[in-house]
């Protein structure tokens, strides 16, 4: 068995023609969706990451703010840069780019955003309404996990679902989402006692844990949808999954590849956020596409 291939390049080629019709109808209404990105230091991927949220925007006729902090900056004034943005109304979308500085308490700025403009998701409102089965903003990378299952054809209602990691950015909403999709869903870790037997069990695999090629293949299930969000640089400079892909797609029945897998479609549902954002301000409807899968 070859597995097939989950392409998140096409995959949000796709979604992005889709969002740039959605950001006409919007420019139609005088409303041109923004996004403001706030980056604090002078992390190298963080920087790269950044730029391609701006990038991703303009190329569907949104318009993108990066605001660029020294390192240096103190909480209040990032709380007081944040409540500026919050006033906005060319604004739809703030994000602050993790990770932040030490001396910052990133829980505190994240729940300075303002509910209506959190497309991250992070905000303790939308983590309530992601409980309940009703976000307006879902968390991107669980989100473009979501989306490709859906787009690929892979029924998560009545299916099995492993989510291998705990994070509050991945696993924890991953596991949530795949609940309200009707999914039985078992999280583990790291440190899960007999991990492999547990995720044998699974028509559709989740790594999210950050350990390069932990999921070996003799520990998915034949036929398993495996979904690795993992990304990770090895020694030789070559980037990897959580997945060991090599051996997982001659078990798998589907299989994202690292990179072009859930990379870009966590752009991708940035987008689709800040998006809902600003047809919520004009008062339009958002595509029901978009929302019902959480």
């Amino acid at each position: 068995m070859t597995a097939k291939l989950i392409d998140g390049v096409q995959i949000s080629k796709e979604l992005r023609a889709e969002f740039q019709i959605r950001a006409s109808r919007l420019r139609a209404a005088g409303i041109v969706p923004g996004l403001a990105v706030i980056i604090v230091g002078e992390d190298p991927a963080s920087r790269i990451y950044v730029r391609n949220k701006a990038k991703a925007c303009e190329a569907i006729g949104m318009h993108s703010e990066v605001h660029a902090l020294p390192q240096t900056t103190s909480q209040a004034e990032l709380l007081d840069y944040i409540a500026r943005l919050n006033g906005n109304p060319a604004i739809h979308g703030v994000l602050v780019q993790l990770p932040l500085p030490r001396h910052i308490d990133g829980r505190a700025v994240l729940e300075a955003i303002s509910v209506d403009k959190d497309v991250d998701g992070f905000h303790f409102c939308n983590v309530g309404q992601l409980i309940v089965g009703d976000a307006m903003f879902p968390p991107c990378t669980p989100y473009g996990c979501m989306k490709m299952l859906e787009h690929s054809g892979i029924a998560v209602e009545g299916s099995r679902a492993v989510v291998v990691g705990r994070s509050t950015i991945v696993g924890k909403p991953m596991a949530l989402m795949l609940i309200n999709a009707g999914a039985t869903v078992t999280v583990c870790n790291s440190k899960t006692r007999d991990l492999a037997e547990i995720t044998r069990s699974a028509d559709i695999l989740v790594a999210a844990v950050g350990k390069p090629k932990m999921i070996t293949g003799d520990m998915i299930k034949p036929g398993a949808a495996v979904i690795d969000v993992g990304i990770n640089r090895l020694p030789d400079g070559t980037l990897c999954g959580d997945v060991d892909f090599a051996a997982a797609k001659e078990v798998a029945g589907w299989i994202t590849p690292v990179p072009g897998g859930v990379g870009p479609m966590t752009i991708t549902m940035l987008l689709s956020n800040t998006l809902k954002g600003a047809e919520r301000t004009a008062g339009l409807r958002t595509s029901m596409a978009d929302t019902r899968i959480v």
